[in-house]
């Protein structure tokens, strides 16, 4: 590799380190896993740290309220609303249908770029962070269309630098809306994973994929504080076979990955 690589912290202690110090400029990371484990959490750190660094950000929500992530991001001493009111970040809200300016009447991915691109313009020149939370609520009903709809969105974002993070759900009983499509164009894989141990619900994260950076191959557990927010706890001493997901789901996921294939 030649030349500099640009990276934008993530805002968490503990991740950064795993990346060589960020995310590069310009990628589309996938963030996947299941409902519960921290992707959103992770994601507005993500546009907090852009928010003190003076980057343009925009945060697209589709399963939650615009108010609810900036009431989310409050609980973690992150001032979104006064962002918003000094023009340094956009929420644009997929979920209410609401008519004001920055929000979505339907999931398109058309009108989804569209309104970014808009965003972008509103808030002016500068390095831009962008978030989907999440980009598969745009084929829910859909699944077999959800890489050539990503495809779509990076080769049409990419063209306005955008350092884009879209969000994946993952659930073990609907295999179909894990979002591959997601996966196969991403520049990088941030997986989340959660179990009980000991009747303890547990939270961990591996970066499985990051071009261009030489990241940590470990599974790090993780957790959630009060006022605080993401924390990583460290580096797991159990086997990655202590964490697989049992047989029978890793067939349902593999036998819905071939279906998906096999349409597109």
């Amino acid at each position: 590799m030649t030349g500099e690589i640009r990276r934008l912290k993530t805002g968490i202690a503990g991740i950064d380190e795993l990346l060589e110090g960020g995310i590069p400029e310009d990628f589309f990371v996938a963030i996947t896993g299941e409902p519960g484990c921290g992707k959103t959490i992770f994601s507005i750190h993500f546009i907090n740290q852009g928010i003190i660094e003076g980057d343009k950000c925009i945060y697209v929500t589709t399963e939650e309220s615009r108010e609810s992530i900036v009431r989310q991001a409050s609980q973690f001493n992150m001032k979104f609303e006064e962002a918003i009111n000094d023009g340094k970040l956009i929420v644009i809200d997929a979920l209410m249908g609401r008519e004001d300016r920055w929000s979505l009447q339907n999931l398109d991915p058309e009108a989804l770029v569209s309104k970014i691109v808009e965003a972008k313009k509103e808030l002016g020149y500068g390095r831009a962070r962008v978030v989907i939370d999440s980009l598969s609520a745009f084929w829910l009903d859909k699944p077999a269309m959800a890489r050539r709809y990503s495809y779509f969105i990076k080769k049409v974002l990419s063209k306005w630098s955008f350092t884009i993070l879209a969000v994946s759900q993952y659930a073990v009983t609907t295999a179909e809306s894990f979002g591959w499509g997601v996966e196969h164009i991403a520049d990088g894989i941030i997986r989340f994973r959660r179990l009980l141990r000991g009747g303890e619900l547990k939270r961990f994260v591996v970066v499985e994929k990051m071009r261009q950076t030489n990241h940590s191959r470990y599974l790090h557990e993780i957790d959630v504080k009060p006022g605080v927010g993401l924390v990583v706890l460290g580096r797991v001493d159990r086997r990655v076979e202590d964490y697989r997901l049992p047989p029978d789901v890793m067939r349902k996921i593999l036998d819905s990955k071939r279906r998906t294939e096999e349409v597109l």
